[in-house]
């Protein structure tokens, strides 16, 4: 018996089959709009991800992010961000300026040329999206991502030490 089948017949383990079943789900998905995305555009999940985060900053008051905040929309670190935001400034698909106050900060947006690449990639982002989510009905997606939600504020409880261990 595999360790994923012991897994499923026991019920104490709901926690521990949940958190594999979105892994592997979370993979899925991933691999099939990382090798979209380089087939249909010649571009990675990390470029359009830091695209698509500069966009949705510049429907805010604010139409651009400091380095910190965009690694921290990112989930990943300051430095694994430097080189890949350098490579888009010098394909002027973002703009990088310092802050007049701090030197140190750096700011970023969406160059006219990145917010036209974007737009070219969304349309099909979101049909790759809804077409790998068609097996379940609206309302069963809507109630997923409720789920999802409560999961992710009990985890950031958790993990600041307001919930359980």
């Amino acid at each position: 018996m595999r360790a994923v089948e012991a897994i499923e017949i026991n019920p104490g383990r709901d926690a521990l089959r949940a958190w594999l079943r979105l892994l592997a789900c979370t993979n899925l998905v991933e691999r099939e709009v990382r090798g979209r995305l380089r087939d249909e555009f010649g571009t990675t999940l990390p470029r359009f991800d830091v695209l698509a985060q500069l966009d949705a900053a510049s429907h805010g008051s604010t139409p651009r992010l400091t380095m910190t905040e965009l690694s921290r929309r990112l989930m990943v670190t300051n430095g694994n961000l430097t080189s890949l935001v350098e490579r888009l400034v010098q394909e002027k698909l973002i703009i990088r300026t310092a802050s007049l106050s701090d030197r140190r900060t750096q700011f970023v947006r969406l160059s006219p040329a990145g917010k036209r690449a974007l737009d070219a990639m969304t349309p099909a982002h979101q049909m790759w999206i809804e077409s790998m989510f068609a097996g379940l009905t609206g309302a069963e997606r809507s109630r997923l991502s409720d789920l999802l939600g409560k999961l992710r504020g009990s985890l950031r409880d958790t993990l600041n030490g307001e919930g359980a261990p």
